[in-house]
């Protein structure tokens, strides 16, 4: 059974009132995303920095290494391709030829012949067309290609060919083995994670739409969403604006490419998908034995925690809460409903086994970066707990492929620096007018190397 089955008939059976309603939902993005090749590359889901840009064209052919595995266990949907390209190269029509995959969209006449031609091009540089998908729009037609082209093919050589044969704003980027996937099952796999996870939303429209920003905007005063959107959202070129489920607007930004409508109608139907079935997160959770015995329970949090969490700072001294927050301290809890929203990210909880809340992790998408923070009630300081929250968070920001973290905290914050250190990873220290800001690197060696924990359950059912 694949893992998208797998996922499907997980949900129906464990989350109770979703069965009909998911599948329904899901149904509707497998029907959107059948009209054409996803086009985004695989990087971080969230709000990752290696998300933010494109990968150079001297990059090795994706999915050598590491990735080649990955990328040959991805082809559903699209074995033969899959075989052919699964580590990035391949034989180019028998003069053993490394070959890259692209990704590549330009804008044709909408007239007889165009497309052939731009095809006959492309087939005397011995360009393979792996897949095509069309967009009509009012002015000519907007053509999706994945590509096999010769490795010493270049992208200003290859936009060359294109518009000597007709095509304009042409945009190219390489590609992997993960792109072979057919769009379908990476929507439906999208959904999936969308439907256990309210968490997951973001990461999933960054995930399906490529190298994009992604905004939530809090609903105006008396509850009206933000800014004249209506309730199907927009589309103006290179932003996209929907209803959040919550309220608010969520904006896409995508400025070095325009949306299709397909695009459109697909990050819609998982905003759709995400309002219906509201609240919910993950069961996961793991309990903790401190070196004093004490057992201290994680899991995730979000906005019903909130009481539990004011009642938290109430116990919290005004230097705990200051060093936090940075700011007055009876404003802290002002922040509580934006910073347990899933909209902005994740939370971890650690609380006795009374249920009491004693500690709150925070992993917050902050535009392009990511960004983690802690709190531990003043009681339970100095046991542990903020390395076991932080060594989580990062474990989490690393599974999304986020390029690095950082925490913004005070040079007197010891506690938050020595967490930070003890994570095992390169650190970069900014001072700026009494703020000290820690980012920790995720590439992979520096990953391999770090004591992040392993197999953790948080997040997970």
């Amino acid at each position: 059974m694949s893992d998208v089955t797998h996922a499907v008939a997980h949900l129906a059976e464990h989350v109770p009132g979703v069965p009909v309603m998911l599948l329904a939902s899901m149904a509707a993005l497998a029907a959107t995303a059948g009209f054409r090749t996803r086009w985004t590359r695989r990087h971080g889901h969230a709000p990752p920095t290696d998300d933010t840009g494109s990968r150079p064209p001297s990059a090795p052919a994706a999915g050598s290494g590491a990735g080649a595995g990955a990328g040959a266990g991805a082809g559903i949907g699209n074995d033969t391709a899959a075989t052919t390209a699964s580590d990035g190269r391949a034989d180019d029509g028998g003069e053993g030829v490394d070959s890259a995959l692209w990704r590549m969209r330009t804008t044709v006449r909408d007239t007889p012949g165009s497309l052939a031609a731009l095809c006959a091009a492309l087939a005397e540089r011995r360009v393979d067309i792996l897949s095509l998908q069309t967009h009509p729009l009012a002015e000519g037609t907007v053509d999706e290609f994945l590509l096999r082209a010769p490795g010493e093919l270049t992208a200003t050589e290859l936009v060359e060919v294109v518009s000597a044969a007709g095509g304009a704003d042409t945009w190219t980027e390489r590609a992997d083995a993960h792109d072979l996937v057919d769009a379908p099952t990476r929507v439906l796999a999208l959904a999936a994670r969308t439907a256990q996870d309210a968490a997951e939303l973001p990461l999933a429209l960054r995930q399906l739409l490529g190298r994009c920003t992604i905004r939530s905007l809090p609903a105006a005063a008396g509850g009206r969403p933000g800014g004249e959107v209506p309730p199907e959202g927009s589309l103006e070129d290179t932003v996209l604006r929907l209803r959040a489920p919550e309220g608010g607007v969520i904006t896409v930004e995508r400025p070095y490419l325009p949306f299709t409508p397909a695009e459109f109608a697909r990050a819609r139907a998982l905003v759709e998908l995400d309002a219906r079935l509201g609240p919910r997160l993950p069961r996961g959770r793991d309990v903790l034995t401190l070196a004093e015995g004490s057992d201290i329970t994680v899991r995730r949090a979000d906005t019903r925690d909130v009481p539990a969490a004011k009642a938290m700072h109430e116990r919290c001294s005004a230097r705990t809460l200051g060093m936090r927050y940075h700011g007055p301290v009876g404003d802290a809890d002002r922040y509580l409903n934006h910073l347990l929203s899933p909209r902005f990210g994740r939370t971890l909880a650690a609380q006795t086994a009374s249920g009491r809340i004693v500690g709150l992790g925070h992993l917050l998408w902050d535009g392009d970066e990511t960004e983690v923070a802690l709190l531990v009630e003043d009681a339970w300081q100095h046991r542990g707990i903020g390395s076991e929250l932080l060594g989580r968070l990062v474990a989490m920001a690393a599974e999304t492929d986020c390029a690095s973290v950082y925490a913004v905290t005070q040079a007197s914050n010891t506690g938050m620096v020595a967490a930070m250190r003890g994570l095992g990873l390169p650190l970069d220290y900014q001072i700026e007018e009494g703020t000290l800001v820690i980012t920790a690197r995720l590439d992979s060696a520096s990953r391999a190397a770090a004591r992040l924990p392993q197999g953790q359950r948080i997040g997970r059912d």
